[in-house]
């Protein structure tokens, strides 16, 4: 340990000789330990702040730019191909006491997959992205580094029948999304995507892989969606593929509040977590950004079925909506994730493997409904929103179905039976400048603040893939089971004490460490 401090004293004095120092030790432990490599491979992909591709490479997945020009950047960015240099980064992260951020997709709310307040590696896994499908048994191994689009795409070139339940955002990584839990139009028929993991390779402190059976039980309970990077880093996943029918349906209804969206909405939170399985019904609420006049409610559907089946079940469960056949398009499964991942479902396919960065500053919160907000405190959500000079938006998202089903302690993503939906808040400018930002994170901090008699209490909960450091942040290097506990019981609830017991026994010495990662029990 105290070989680690020496090498973290050494780089918080910034000098030129220590970085250098720093830079050429981690190369050679790369050759040393990446077998057939030498200097111009490494030079490859162990990234530098001199290096000509490190800006290149550190912006191109950021997907919050509000953390563009933070002084909080990586020491070096590893660009990994194989898996032999990943492992090396590791355990070389490691010996030489740096701390290690991991990024799949770039899509951390709050930037920790690339910010750290101290000296760190950050390992981008963009090139890691290999999938096998395996049909017969109805399941692929995903890598990392692999987005939700990647593998839709790949799964739609083998089956018109199977699918995946997990986000809406192509661009999403999967290695991060799992980790916090992953949920998307068919968690109400097949739970989320952390639910249907069966397998995974995970890399310890020392870079080695270890699969299910070798990291035990506890450990794999801990990875799906309890904060894999607390514990190591995911190198891949094997996942359960679902059945989808060839056929799916999509609607969207749009309702402004003269038209009646308040009532609309009330109903909706009434009877959504009872509805068919099969039938998924979202509500987005925003405004129209600066000088908005009205708020509009957005009626987002995915349906397991053709129209046919989706009208009667409508028309009998939220007849209020006025849903006609007019109003549906069926599509295939792929088309309704372009549908419903901002595209046309008459686009190529082939979109669905682009990587895309978000240009928009943002700000995002996260809350659980269990009873049904009265039409009144709906009344004071919308005078919020329009007080807003900027896009701000409410997107509630239905639970029930299989999500009532999976006991709370299954994995570490707790949030299912008595949840009637989940919130999240966004609120997005384009205009740069630190004050403008606090100007608007200020405005979110007073609508969650409004929320409060109207959300889950005891603890208020979250969901860690709209991660938010408002609710509380480790100290690094000193933290306690306590003191994280803050946070910790927001996210995860009554199995935040298990996963610090685990965290505890797989890495006692807290070498996978951020903001908000699982603290040790002490």
């Amino acid at each position: 340990m105290g070989y680690h401090w020496a090498f973290l004293i050494l780089l918080l004095s910034i000098s030129c000789s220590a970085s250098t120092l720093v830079d050429k030790s981690f190369k050679q432990c790369m050759l040393t330990r990446v077998v057939g490599s030498n200097s111009t491979s490494i030079e490859r992909i162990v990234l530098n702040s001199s290096s000509s591709q490190y800006t290149q490479a550190l912006d191109s997945l950021i997907q919050n730019p509000r953390w563009l020009n933070s002084s909080r950047k990586p020491f070096l960015i590893i660009t990994p191909i194989h898996e032999p240099e990943i492992l090396a980064a590791i355990a070389c992260s490691s010996k030489l006491g740096l701390q290690i951020r991991v990024r799949s997709g770039g899509h951390d709310y709050e930037g920790l997959s690339y910010l750290a307040n101290t000296p760190f590696v950050m390992l981008d896994l963009v090139n890691v992205h290999s999938i096998a499908i395996n049909l017969t048994e109805e399941t692929a191994w995903v890598q990392a580094g692999t987005t939700l689009g990647e593998l839709y795409y790949r799964i739609s070139q083998v089956s018109n029948v199977h699918g995946f339940p997990a986000g809406l955002c192509p661009g999403i990584g999967l290695g991060g999304h799992i980790s916090g839990g992953g949920f998307g139009t068919m968690l109400r028929k097949y739970g989320i995507a952390a639910d249907n993991v069966l397998d995974a390779h995970l890399i310890d402190k020392d870079g080695t892989v270890r699969d299910r059976k070798a990291m035990g039980e506890d450990l794999f309970w801990a990875i799906r969606g309890g904060s894999a990077t607390s514990f190591g880093v995911i190198l891949k996943w094997k996942i359960r593929l679902v059945k989808v029918p060839a056929i799916v349906t999509a609607f969207t209804i749009q309702r402004t509040l003269e038209e009646g969206a308040t009532k609309l909405i009330h109903r909706w939170q009434q009877i959504t977590d009872k509805l068919n399985p099969d039938l998924f019904i979202r509500v987005v609420a925003q405004n129209s950004g600066a000088n908005s006049k009205t708020v509009t409610a957005i009626f987002n559907s995915f349906f397991l079925g053709g129209i046919d089946r989706l009208i009667p079940i409508v028309k009998a469960s939220f007849p209020e909506l006025g849903l006609q056949a007019k109003d549906c398009i069926e599509m295939s499964w792929i088309q309704s994730v372009l549908y419903f991942g901002g595209h046309s479902k008459e686009d190529p396919p082939e979109v669905l493997l682009q990587r895309t960065k978000s240009n928009s500053f943002f700000k995002g919160k996260s809350d659980f409904v269990k009873v049904p907000i009265p039409e009144n405190g709906l009344e004071g959500i919308w005078k919020m929103l329009l007080s807003e000079d900027t896009l701000a938006l409410m997107i509630m998202e239905p639970f029930g179905g299989r999500m009532n089903e999976i006991p709370e302690p299954a994995i570490p993503f707790p949030h299912r039976k008595g949840n009637l939906y989940n919130i999240q808040y966004m609120v997005i400018w384009e205009e740069k400048g630190i004050e403008v930002s606090n100007k608007h994170v200020k405005w979110m901090r007073m609508l969650y603040e409004y929320m409060t008699p109207y959300v889950s209490k005891s603890p208020r909960a979250a969901y860690l893939n709209y991660r938010d450091l408002d609710l509380g942040t480790n100290k690094l290097d000193n933290i306690s089971y306590t003191e994280a506990s803050v946070w910790g019981e927001k996210y995860f609830k009554g199995n935040f004490r298990r996963l610090a017991e685990i965290k505890t026994k797989s890495d006692p010495v807290n070498f996978f460490r951020s903001e908000q990662s699982i603290p040790l029990l002490r």
